[in-house]
Order: C-alpha cells, then structure tokens, then sequence
C-alpha cells in the first residue's frame, strides 16, 4: 500500500531527478579538477586486452540515458519508500564515487581513431566532452546495475521491464569495455557499489534523510511554481 497519495510523484520525480543530474554535474568536473592533485593509477590487467574494441557499441552507451530514465520514472511512481530508498542509493553511490575520483584516480589509455562512420564520429565525440579519468568506479555501470537492482524480484513491475532491465545493465557495463572508457576493475567495482549502496538506501536513517531533503525541496519547488500555474 503507498504511504503517500499518488498525486505527489510528480514533483517528489522532478525533484529526485533534478538532485540525480545535480550530482552528476557536481561529480565530474570536481572529481577532474581535486583528482589532479594526486598520482593516477592504472588499473587495466591482462584480461582487459582480450576484450574486442566495436566501436558500434556506443549505441548502447549513449542509448541507454532514454531507458533509465524510464526507470527512473517508473520507480518514482511507486510507494514512497522503494523510491526513496533507491534515489537514496544513488544519490549515495555518486558521492562515494567522487572520494574515489579526488583520492584514487585512475586513467587509462585511449585507442587511436580512424575512419568516418556514424560510429566512430560518435566515439570522438565522447572522448572529446569525456576525458580519460572518473573511470573507477564506473558510473555508468553502476546506474545501468541499480537500475536493474531496483525493479529486481517486483511483480509490480511488468516482466518486459524487469527483463529488459538485466539485459540493458549487462549490455551497458559490456559497452563501456567495448568504446574503451573503462576497465574490467571498473565494471566490477560499479556494479559491487550499486549493490551495497541498494542495501544501504533502506536503512531507516539514510532513507529518512534523503526523505526530508526531497520533502524541503518540493515545498520549496512547489511554492515557486505556484504562482505560474495560477495563471
């Protein structure tokens, strides 16, 4: 049963969404500037040389922002709770990544692009606005695992968006060895942090903050909209 009325998820999303942005916004560029400051490390073994480079693989990489922000989407529309303790956990996930970021970072070696198809222009344009550092752990495995952790095991949920869910959460941390943006320490480090951060996010105390913080931010949200939808 949903602990608050459903008429709410609206500005509870917009909020949660604006906050899951914000951090992103925060995360890199500070973890790329504080991060200068100490020695990068190369975490890439043997094994990652195995894996193929198939730069149409970018399609996924970009791709999938449409697909978490359907789960995004989804997620906020049901009971408080669940919603809470997943923006939670990601919320708490992207501040622990940007520690990594500032104390422990990383870098890796890029390949040499030739060539002029759609794929590779688009593989030149995410080397250009991504720069080679904030790799561990890698952001884009962990949100493509949350998202999977947080419909997990929910009938509530349809069967096509749970499955379609595990499928884009694999496919996406393949795709990040594939473009070479990450490292195999990278993946697994993404998705172990989406795993523990899940657990996290339901203890009553960090949920009941994040709970708060979104309840101070949608009044504030509401009451400076308010005065445009009168009109």
């Amino acid at each position: 049963m949903r602990d608050r009325a459903a008429a709410d998820w609206r500005p509870y999303f917009l909020v949660s969404l604006f906050l899951a942005l914000l951090t992103n916004r925060v995360l890199f560029p500070l973890g790329h500037l504080l991060g200068q400051f100490f020695p990068k490390h190369d975490l890439s073994l043997p094994a990652d040389a195995l894996v193929p480079f198939l730069p149409w693989t970018i399609l996924i990489y970009f791709g999938v922002f449409a697909w978490w922000f359907l789960v995004f989407l989804l997620i906020a529309r049901r009971d408080r709770r669940s919603a809470d303790r997943f923006f939670c956990a990601n919320l708490l996930a992207k501040l622990i990544c940007l520690l990594f970021y500032i104390f422990f970072p990383t870098g890796l070696t890029r390949p040499e692009l030739s060539g002029s198809s759609v794929w590779i222009l688009l593989l030149r344009l995410l080397y250009r606005v991504d720069t080679p550092d904030n790799l561990f752990p890698s952001v884009h495995c962990l949100l493509g695992w949350l998202c999977w952790v947080g419909v997990r095991g929910k009938k509530e949920y349809p069967f096509a968006v749970r499955a379609a869910s595990l499928l884009l959460g694999i496919a996406v941390c393949l795709s990040t060895l594939t473009v070479r943006q990450h490292v195999l320490a990278d993946v697994a480090a993404g998705i172990l942090l989406a795993e523990i951060c899940w657990l996290l996010g339901d203890l009553p105390a960090l949920r009941g903050l994040y709970a708060a913080l979104v309840e101070k931010l949608t009044r504030l949200f509401s009451g400076l909209t308010k005065p445009f939808l009168r009109r």
